[in-house]
């Protein structure tokens, strides 16, 4: 527990230096808060509760109509896009296996995280969260030896490139464009 609290200071810390003093500051680290308890959440019960998930995506929404981090046009773009790329996913595999690859608190956040960073941000939260998780769980199940069969909560991976891609996301875009030009 002390260490979550560690690990929470530190982040609403270089959330808040990332920003400076603006008001894009103070939201960044209410949205920090936000998802960090999502991402311990996610990894102790496999789930993430409505009430985190629905008010951080209508306040990324509400802030989008100020500017703060996205237009309002990004940001409803973006948590659209965000709710129905992962809704897709999971129905397409639920077809294709007739299992559950994921939770619908997985789309609502990734619906969140694309209300705060626009639809631009989406591709990064996704290819990123993607493949850490996929690199984690495979770790896990080598480490734990259970195969196939071990749910590995999505969440904790979508919080973290989520937080990322809102700190970084102009860096890393004009990273990957110059080194692809």
């Amino acid at each position: 527990y002390p260490l979550v609290e560690l690990f929470t200071a530190l982040a609403c810390t270089f959330a808040a230096y990332q920003f400076g003093v603006t008001s894009q500051a103070l939201w960044a680290v209410l949205f920090t808060y936000i998802l960090v308890a999502l991402l311990f959440i996610d990894l102790d019960k496999m789930l993430l509760p409505d009430q985190l998930t629905l008010p951080l995506l209508w306040l990324g929404l509400l802030l989008s109509t100020q500017h703060i981090f996205v237009g309002t046009t990004d940001a409803i773009i973006g948590a659209a896009a965000g709710y129905l790329s992962l809704w897709s996913v999971y129905w397409l595999f639920k077809l294709a296996t007739g299992k559950e690859g994921m939770g619908y608190g997985d789309f609502k956040l990734l619906a969140a995280l694309g209300a705060y960073t626009g639809w631009q941000g989406l591709p990064i939260i996704i290819l990123l969260s993607s493949f850490v998780g996929a690199i984690a769980g495979i770790l896990i199940m080598v480490i734990q030896n259970k195969g196939k069969s071990l749910a590995i909560p999505f969440g904790p991976y979508l919080a973290v490139a989520g937080w990322l891609t809102l700190l970084f996301k102009d860096a890393i875009i004009t990273t990957y464009l110059d080194y692809i030009l």
